[in-house]
């Protein structure tokens, strides 16, 4: 150890005395010479500086237009033709095929392709078939808002072919939106899927039957979710819930009736002892009143009887744990007695509306959803409009599923004329009013006049909207067909343990509709959409639907399509089976109305991968799936159970996708929902294409709308504005402008067929760290794209290419690139780093920004091909460089003083360029020995290169000498293992600016400094 101490010793005493003698010799040099300079232009030629044809700023009318076709259509074709890698399903949601596209639509289809380019880039065969959900409201109303005619007065098949018009003319229109996007698929009839297509809605009704054929779908006459404005049946899934909905609530009283003999004589005591014996009951729906059949109570309850001090005679009962609560509505009364919950139940009460027609009484019922945490603690109930209430009933067997209930509302959601059987003659005011608007302010005023009105408030509570219209709905009793989901959702539950989720926690929201599910409403009452091919009885309106009935019908519609449900006559549909003898099928029987739900069309498109026979060798037909979060209820939900619950009995159950991908909502830049309303809509075209005022809503292009989707957390919901695109296309300008470098660097084809490229083992530190950190990135990026963690991917690429090669690759190499010979090593060697930085890079930004990697591909070897046709080969873990990083990490820390001092000199004025200076690093004695020595010692000759100056030299103090430069900037640095710091001196070059490299090595009596001479002469 002593002796390698002496020994560098004695190397850093030669170096500082040659320096001394440069620096005495020119001194006196600059002192008698009176040689000038070349010119600085003189030698210009000469320099290899570089040159490309790719430009500097993005046209995306030449930067993107010219390789859509390339890298769109052509290239899908292309690797479902040629690629030989495993196959890769990535399954599309079908969007409504309604309007122009909106930045959900942008964000969705990008995110797919960004996962599906990563794979053809890895060599895999990708399956993606774009499609759309054809049927539905959204398209009927559309196309009824485009005639300018109504449902009800429109001839249905007028309807239907006006909806069939709209939906495939909007597709084409959102086709061609979504090549501006830059998405790599087959657009072709033959290679997308509709939901409209006659084989596609065969082949729903063919999973339909089979879950017949499982006992799994059933029709019941029963409360469900009703829309007025859509006038048809709805689908938990099709709801959305609003925490500000304004609800006018009543307190209203019940007359226990007193002639009526109560079983218990508690009660019968009551009513002996007093004029008026009545129940308390809270509703929110005062609507509902009129189709009262019972009050609920819980048998665990205390109730307690309550005397008003002004009504000696007349008594009210209440929950006694509601008293609190209830004070102000009760005013001051006294408690003269308790009664349990038992006790009330089968007391008889006339009803509400009996003053205005006499009718019988109902009874007090036992239900287990009646609690004291709000309201009375007794229910008003209407099994009609109410799930509890009528599953409360069904238990108690005192209704059935046939029409039993007490229900006087219409398809519109206004009252009918049979109303008039509870309310009599006062029905003239409720007759055509809608129940949620003047119906129930006119059920307020008939319960005023009943004397039966204690309270009316106004509160404010969370209530479901039909999603499509943003209306309220109601819940109302009507004859609906639902699969049954008791039966299969433990079976859909265990097929989810197979499932990947990303984001994880999104697992958690769909086990959770699943697990709440015990039915689902399939029928719709609208008039486009696939039928629910069962056939009525006209003399009892009794549905058959069976597996006879359906192959039968099923057969037909396969020859004739499926239009002919509608346009064909009943007798074409009804097997012998249910002819009679000597009477027409149509004098027996009627085609049903009804339309699928069309989560059930959208989620049996699982089915089309199986056709194809995709699932035999696979665990999953799709390898992913990828919607928004609101399709945990909708889409997601509806594949898993169409899949499950069309399987053979016998059949392993199991999802048709192996992994979920959520994404989030698009806000403005905000925060705030994007709506008409509040102006804030920023289209995705107008981002590529430009606005009509291109200052500001410049023409981006696809590739910055891409990137600013890779570079947000899609999997919650983000914000989009002029500023966050504005950054996104700076991100864009950076990668860009490094990618122009290299290209401009590495040099044309026939330079690059000439050069000889340096080995790993004879590559310098700087070009090992940099092949490091690109092993690094392209292990990052590899990990975050098989992830779906697309910023991961993006921040390492952008920090790879700002600050790894722009502020210190290109940086500290570009004296070396443009000053030193074509041939030489030092040069050969960053160029085959930069060739190999260029071709990774491309592989890690081409699956996001698919027109520059084309682009970039085009201006480098220019054969036509695309970038994607090129598999990604990321590099060996032989570039792995723990200890070239470690070493770098020492040098950058001491660059980081020497810049410091550098800037310090800069704005003092003593100098302008980095150039003019020199870098005497300064070890202290007890610094022999060190890793830090060792390293300045074997990459002296990189520092100047590093800190770009003209020379820098490791030295100790006792070598400085005496001599004192014009000025001087000093600093120290601790070195690991050391107790004494590192000295850094910065101060005056000693020798003359070389007028072709500017660096301040050229001797006072030559023209150029060595190398350049070296250069010019050879």
């Amino acid at each position: 150890m002593r002796h390698a101490a002496s020994q560098a010793a004695l190397l850093r005493a030669c170096k500082t005395w040659n320096r001394r003698v440069r620096h005495l010799s020119s001194s006196s040099a600059r002192a008698s010479s009176t040689k000038k300079p070349a010119d600085k232009n003189t030698y210009s030629n000469t320099l290899l500086l570089p040159k490309t044809s790719f430009p500097l700023w993005a046209d995306p009318s030449k930067s993107e237009v010219p390789f859509q076709e390339r890298t769109g259509e052509n290239l899908y074709r292309w690797q479902w033709k040629n690629a030989t890698g495993p196959l890769w399903i990535l399954h599309d949601g079908p969007p409504y095929a309604n309007g122009n596209l909106h930045m959900g639509h942008a964000l969705n289809k990008i995110i797919k392709d960004i996962i599906n380019r990563f794979h053809v880039s890895l060599g895999r065969k990708v399956h993606y078939i774009p499609g759309w959900d054809c049927h539905g409201l959204p398209i009927e109303n559309k196309a009824l808002h485009e005639l300018g005619k109504d449902s009800l007065t429109t001839p249905a098949s007028t309807i239907r072919a006006a909806a069939d018009a709209t939906a495939k003319r909007e597709i084409l229109n959102q086709k061609e939106q979504y090549r501006y996007f830059g998405i790599m698929a087959d657009w072709s009839t033959e290679s997308t899927y509709r939901t409209l297509d006659p084989h596609y809605e065969i082949r729903q009704l063919r999973i339909f039957q089979k879950m017949v054929e499982k006992g799994l779908i059933y029709r019941h006459y029963r409360p469900v979710h009703y829309s007025p404005s859509s006038r048809s049946a709805l689908a938990e899934a099709e709801l959305v819930y609003k925490d500000d909905h304004v609800s006018h609530s009543v307190y209203v009283t019940f007359e226990v009736d007193r002639k009526v003999q109560a079983q218990n004589s508690v009660i019968q005591e009551l009513v002996s002892s007093y004029s008026s014996v009545r129940l308390l009951v809270w509703t929110t729906t005062p609507w509902t009143l009129t189709a009262n059949m019972g009050i609920a109570v819980h048998t665990d309850l205390t109730y307690s009887i309550l005397r008003h001090a002004e009504e000696g005679d007349r008594v009210v009962i209440v929950a006694k744990e509601r008293m609190a609560a209830l004070a102000e509505i009760l005013g001051s009364v006294d408690i003269i007695g308790e009664v349990q919950g038992s006790d009330l139940i089968d007391v008889s009460y006339t009803p509400i509306f009996s003053p205005f027609a006499a009718s019988e009484p109902f009874k007090v019922i036992s239900a287990s959803h009646v609690t004291s945490e709000s309201g009375t603690g007794l229910v008003h109930c209407a099994p009609a409009h109410g799930a509890e209430d009528y599953h409360a009933f069904l238990s108690l067997d005192l209704i059935s599923t046939s029409k039993n209930m007490i229900c006087h509302v219409d398809s519109e959601g206004r009252f009918t004329s049979e109303v008039a059987n509870v309310v009599g003659d006062a029905s003239t005011n409720l007759i055509g009013q809608e129940v949620l608007s003047g119906g129930s302010r006119a059920v307020v005023e008939l319960l005023k006049e009943t004397g039966a009105l204690v309270k009316l408030q106004r509160i404010k509570h969370r209530y479901p909207y039909d999603w499509k219209t943003d209306k309220p709905i109601i819940v109302t009793a009507t004859s609906q067909w639902f699969a049954d989901l008791a039966n299969i959702k433990n079976d859909a539950l265990e097929a989810l343990k197979d499932v990947s989720f990303f984001p994880p926690a999104s697992r958690n929201r769909l086990e959770s509709f699943v697990r709440s599910r015990s039915e689902w409403c399939i029928s719709r009452q609208r008039v486009w959409g696939v039928p629910i091919p069962a056939l009525h009885r006209l003399d009892s309106d009794q549905a058959v639907l069976d597996s006879g009935s359906l192959d039968h019908i099923l057969s037909v519609l396969e020859v004739k399509g499926v239009a002919h449900w509608w346009n064909g006559p009943v007798d074409d549909f009804v097997p012998p089976a249910l002819r009679e003898e000597g009477r027409s099928p149509s004098e027996t029987w009627r085609k049903g109305t009804d339309t699928m739900d069309v989560w059930f069309d959208s989620g049996t498109s699982w089915s089309m991968l199986s056709e194809a026979g995709f699932g035999e060798d696979r665990p999953f037909l799709a390898d992913v799936c990828l919607e928004g979060s609101d399709q945990h209820r909708g889409w997601f939900q509806s594949q898993l159970l169409t899949a499950v619950g069309s399987a053979a009995p016998d059949a392993q159950k199991r999802s048709p996708y192996g992994t979920l991908i959520t994404h989030g909502m698009v806000l403005d830049q905000v925060g705030k929902k994007m709506s008409k309303s509040l102006g804030n809509i920023i289209s995705p075209l107008t981002i590529v294409l430009g606005g009509k005022d291109k200052k500001k809503d410049p023409a981006y292009g696809a590739d910055v709308l891409r990137l600013w989707a890779a570079t947000v957390e899609y999997w919650r919901d983000m914000s989009v504005g002029p500023t966050v695109l504005a950054q996104a296309a700076e991100s864009m300008r950076k990668i860009r402008n490094s990618a122009r470098f290299m290209l401009g660097t590495v040099g044309d084809e026939e330079t690059r067929r000439q050069l000889q490229r340096v080995p790993r083992e004879e590559l310098g530190l700087a070009e090992r760290f940099v092949m490091h950190e690109l092993y690094n990135l392209e292990q990052t990026a590899l990990e975050g794209y098989s992830s779906y963690n697309f910023p991961k991917v993006i921040n390492s690429l952008t920090h790879f290419a700002n600050i790894t090669l722009s502020s210190l690759y290109f940086d500290v190499t570009k004296d070396c690139l443009y000053a030193n010979k074509l041939t030489s090593p030092e040069r050969r060697g960053v160029v085959t780093v930069l060739e190999q930085v260029l071709t990774s890079m491309i592989s890690v930004l081409a699956p996001v920004l698919p027109h520059l990697a084309e682009e970039i591909h085009s201006s480098w070897k220019p054969d036509g091909s695309s970038v994607f046709m090129t598999q990604w080969r990321p590099l060996g873990i032989e570039w792995k460089d723990a200890k070239a990083a470690e070493d770098m990490a020492e040098l950058l820390r001491i660059r980081g003083v020497v810049l410091s001092l550098l800037e310090q000199a800069r704005g003092n004025k003593v100098l302008k360029s980095s150039l003019e200076a020199e870098v005497d690093i300064i070890l202290p004695d007890g610094a022999a020995g060190t890793k830090l020595e060792e390293l300045l010692q074997r990459e002296e000759n990189l520092l100047k290169t590093l800190f770009i100056v003209s020379d820098a030299f490791v030295t100790d103090e006792g070598s400085l000498g005496t001599s004192s430069p014009e000025w001087i900037y000093t600093d120290t640095l601790s070195i690991p293992g050391c107790d004494d710091d590192v000295a850094i001196r910065v101060r005056p070059a000693t020798l003359h600016k070389c007028p072709r490299c500017w660096t301040f090595t050229r001797e006072p009596e030559d023209t150029l400094c060595p190398r350049c001479t070296d250069v010019v002469e050879h």
